[in-house]
């Protein structure tokens, strides 16, 4: 009797936990390492660190078209995104070199619109802000918070407090249902006052993986 009991206590408890039960599925992944590039609009591909990324991008971006994909409720997206060089976060100077904003889209929804800095403190203390990882305008953090790695090279040689590059992990969790799916990723870099804007502050990203989620 006690060993029908248990039994029956277990079902019970299984019963009540499947709804959290997540049935994953990776539908798409690319690390760039064999220049694939299908799917993928204005694709543009470069040695960064001794690793292949998409990119590097100023006042562009780029486009991923999947298609096909099983049936699901969500898709979880992920993947690395390099901030390279002397980006200015929300900064504000009258169109000369900032705000610097970043952009990630699925199917035309904004889920990060966000800047980033990748200045250093002065000496009074003042920390030029970013946005991220909230959404610009409305947030004020110190430059390079949330990164996974503030302290990598940057791409072109820049001397004095702005320079290097910085790694962000970015994972979104979105509601999904269809059978397609557009990601883009778009900047609204500003940076006037250099005769090359591309060497002065650019993006990449690595290692895109795209996954689908039944509850």
């Amino acid at each position: 009797m006690k060993r029908l009991t248990g039994i029956i206590i277990l079902w019970l408890f299984i019963g009540s936990c499947a709804k959290e039960v997540k049935n994953e599925e990776e539908v798409y992944f690319n690390d760039f390492e064999t220049n694939k590039i299908e799917g993928i609009g204005n694709a543009i591909l470069e040695n960064y660190n001794g690793s292949m990324v998409l990119g590097r991008y100023n006042a562009s971006g780029f486009d991923l078209n999947l298609s096909n994909l099983p049936n699901h409720k969500l898709v979880e997206v992920s993947f690395d995104l390099y901030i390279h060089d002397s980006w200015e976060g929300n900064k504000v100077s009258g169109g000369v070199d900032g705000p610097d904003i970043w952009k990630f889209m699925v199917d035309g929804f904004l889920y990060v619109n966000a800047t980033f800095s990748n200045e250093n403190c002065n000496n009074s203390g003042f920390c030029p802000p970013q946005s991220y990882p909230s959404d610009f305008p409305n947030a004020y953090n110190n430059p390079k918070t949330g990164a996974a790695n503030p302290n990598l090279p940057g791409v072109c040689s820049l001397s004095g407090k702005i320079g290097g590059t910085t790694l962000y992990k970015i994972k979104k969790i979105i509601e999904h249902s269809k059978s397609t799916l557009l990601m883009q990723c778009r900047d609204q870099l500003t940076q006037t006052n250099t005769s090359d804007p591309k060497c002065n502050e650019s993006w990449s990203v690595d290692n895109i993986r795209v996954k689908v989620i039944n509850l």
